[in-house]
């Protein structure tokens, strides 16, 4: 299938679904790179100029997640086209960045394309340049990626997008690997990707996800090198939407005590609560909803203290950390609640309040505590919204620039 180029796209955090990937495919560098082929041996018929430099003519070996990089001179339109050796057409669109064409889908392993691009000048004559290459054959070393959201789920507000990984990517390839995890969004957002450990990446928007957003990912892994010899496995792709903007909030140094949550921006209600205990402070900072249980059981009896030592059943428990903070009933405290607090780090409500809240709340729903003596350690949970949009970025391979620029620049 073409494309054609009709305007420059700079390379985004985010590419909303409003703004097509139409875009420029390569940069404008007349240097030709060895291995490099044009057409007619240079001489155009007319005044534009095209060189196809990746993948090189007669390259075998190629990635089958290869790019179709070329530059242009002097072209006011330009189309591309991939055929395999048997003239089945490749679909494809430019990577957001401008920097290639992207096929939309792994190409197979062991077979010989055709890339053929042609550049058209103002006065509509044509100069094409062709390069035909082999992919390599399917290499065993693969790296699974894999996505924690179910393709087609509904999640809160502070949810991340999260991508966890079979094995670590080499610090050095992670720019390239980083590039191919495409996010849309309708409403467009800033955002960005992090490396949230080794094996896991979490994208989120700048601020909390516009309520009612439509999020698209499409990861572009499939045969990608990956570092010492791996290569992506698969491409894989997912649609999930944003619910309502549910936000619980929680202020330790306001009295009397209570969590107040708002929905779409309205409070909805005000509930009683005892948070951590002296010798057990609850964290401060924001956490989102990780996971919902109707009924579970809480047992301690493995702690070293023996004084911290516990087993009983809980109602309408909510996870907050890794480390066991939840949102959950507690009847036993309810003398406590909005005045006192003498959990073991939970939020305590009472038994009425915490089945309410259970049937508001949704995973990625965010809850943001304040005023405790303990700060929330990143990691413990989803905490990407505990750190500031400048922390946050440091974390990406691939230095952030916001997409809310009115004149995109030429990649």
């Amino acid at each position: 299938m073409s494309w054609t180029r009709r305007r420059t796209l700079s390379a985004l955090g985010l590419v909303g679904a409003g703004a097509s990937l139409t875009g420029l495919a390569a940069c404008t560098d007349e240097k030709k790179t060895p291995g490099a082929q044009d057409s007619n041996g240079g001489k155009a018929e007319g005044k534009a100029r095209v060189t196809i430099t990746s993948p090189a003519a007669d390259a075998k070996d190629v990635p089958a997640s290869a790019e179709i990089v070329f530059s242009a001179t002097e072209a006011k339109e330009t189309t591309v086209e991939l055929k395999s050796k048997g003239g089945k057409a490749v679909d494809g669109a430019p990577h957001p960045d401008g920097k290639g064409w992207l096929p939309a889908a792994t190409l197979e392993y062991g077979e010989t394309y055709t890339a053929t691009v042609t550049a058209t000048d103002a006065d509509g004559k044509p100069t094409t340049a062709s390069s035909t290459f082999t992919v390599m054959a399917k290499p065993s070393k693969q790296v699974r990626f894999v996505s924690f959201l179910a393709d087609g789920a509904v999640v809160g507000v502070g949810m991340p997008l999260i991508i966890q990984l079979s094995r670590a990517i080499p610090k050095d390839q992670r720019a390239d690997v980083q590039r191919r995890l495409l996010v849309s969004a309708e409403p467009a957002q800033d955002g960005i990707w992090t490396w949230y450990t080794d094996t896991e990446l979490h994208w989120r928007p700048k601020e909390f996800w516009q309520a009612g957003t439509k999020v698209r990912v499409d990861l572009r892994v499939g045969g990608l090198p990956c570092g010492d010899g791996y290569f992506g496995r698969t491409d894989l792709s997912l649609d999930c939407s944003i619910g309502p903007a549910l936000v619980m909030t929680v202020d330790d140094k306001a009295s009397p005590k209570v969590m107040t949550v708002t929905k779409d921006g309205a409070v909805l209600k005000k509930i009683p609560v005892s948070l951590g205990r002296p010798g057990m402070p609850s964290s401060s900072g924001t956490m989102v909803v990780i996971e919902k249980f109707a009924k579970t059981v809480f047992d301690t009896r493995t702690d070293p203290n023996p004084a911290n030592r516990y087993r009983v059943d809980i109602d309408w428990a909510q996870r907050l950390t890794w480390g066991g903070e939840f949102i959950h009933s507690a009847p036993w405290s309810v003398s406590d609640q909005g005045k006192r607090n003498v959990s073991h780090g939970c939020i305590n409500m009472s038994a009425a309040n915490a089945k309410w809240l259970f049937q508001q709340t949704r995973i990625g729903d965010p809850v943001v505590v304040k005023g405790t003596s303990r700060q929330l350690k990143y990691g413990n949970g989803w905490t990407d919204f505990t750190k500031s949009w400048d922390e946050y970025v440091e974390g990406s391979a691939i230095p952030y620039e916001s997409s809310a620029s009115p004149e995109p620049t030429p990649s």
